[in-house]
């Protein structure tokens, strides 16, 4: 038990932090439930043993997927990334198993429980399930990078959706509204950009790894990211405009500047790796949206 133990501690420690990675999941919980109910007008909050829960389910499902992942991809990373905890041995395959099988016991119990969306958990990790066997398509999907994409990413639109539908239950919101429906994407946009651009590499950096930039050139893909990226930040722009005018002038600023990025990157990709940018961008724009909620709260509507 010990051994194993210290082996889940080092997984952890080098493939999920749990603490950041913990402040991760509430921080999302926070962002799209606030975002909703503070657009709707609701300022009255009553929080308790739910959110806590939403927060940690969040995680939860995060941390499941990583390990999920990591058991999709062993034969791969054995040959690439042979230094990662699984395929080097040092964390075994039957730790993670059991770990990860108390683990979603342990959420779906919680949920089960003290949540009202408790069929909203359970698409959720169906869905996560489906993931975790290719969709049963595993000659397919795995050998397509595209059809791996548009088949594996729709699952952060569903964490959306799990702490939307617990929003909108509790306090009694019509589920079906422009509001809504754009925080059902204000995450989404950016987990989408960030898995776009990690597999964005300038020629010299290409490998046996298949790539975005090798299937369709790193120009088309940047400018892929790049239009996903205005779009984004037009989601962010209509949840904030009642909330906080400063806001809206700060995002214009950073999707400005991480425009110029991708530019610069489609002029030169030898100058940078685009998703050291795309990863500061993102936790700048996230934590603007995160202080324009604190701001409002203390402070009321701004601008």
């Amino acid at each position: 038990m010990g051994a194993a133990l210290k082996r889940l501690y080092i997984y952890q420690k080098e493939m999920f932090p749990i603490i950041p990675r913990l402040f991760v999941g509430f921080l999302v919980f926070a962002e799209i439930h606030f975002i909703v109910l503070l657009n709707h007008g609701v300022t009255d909050f009553h929080l308790g043993i739910q959110e806590v829960i939403c927060g940690f389910t969040v995680f939860s499902f995060l941390f499941w997927l990583r390990i999920a992942d990591d058991f999709k991809d062993y034969e791969l990373d054995c040959r690439l990334f042979a230094e990662r905890p699984l395929p080097s041995g040092r964390v075994h395959k039957k730790d993670l198993a059991i770990f990860v099988s108390i683990l979603i016991a342990v959420t779906l119990v919680l949920n089960g429980i003290f949540m009202n969306n408790f069929i909203f958990c359970i698409i959720l990790y169906t869905y996560g399930s489906l993931m975790a066997v290719w969709f049963f398509q595993k000659h397919k999907i795995a050998k397509s990078l595209p059809l791996a994409l548009v088949t594996h990413n729709p699952v952060q639109l569903l964490i959306n959706i799990y702490v939307i539908s617990f929003t909108v239950i509790k306090y009694n919101i019509r589920p079906f509204d422009l509001i809504n429906v754009l925080a059902c994407f204000t995450l989404y946009f950016p987990a989408l950009i960030w898995e776009v651009s990690r597999k964005i590499r300038a020629p010299k950096d290409e490998t046996e790894y298949v790539t975005y930039s090798k299937l369709f050139g790193y120009k088309k893909s940047t400018l892929f990211v790049t239009i996903v990226t205005i779009v984004d930040i037009i989601t962010n722009f209509i949840l904030v405009w009642n909330l906080n005018k400063i806001s809206v002038g700060v995002l214009l600023l950073l999707v400005s500047w991480m425009t110029w990025k991708f530019i610069q990157f489609m002029q030169n990709p030898e100058r940078f790796k685009l998703v050291k940018k795309v990863e500061l961008y993102t936790y700048l724009q996230e934590s603007t949206m995160v202080l324009t909620i604190i701001a409002f709260l203390i402070f009321g509507k701004i601008g």
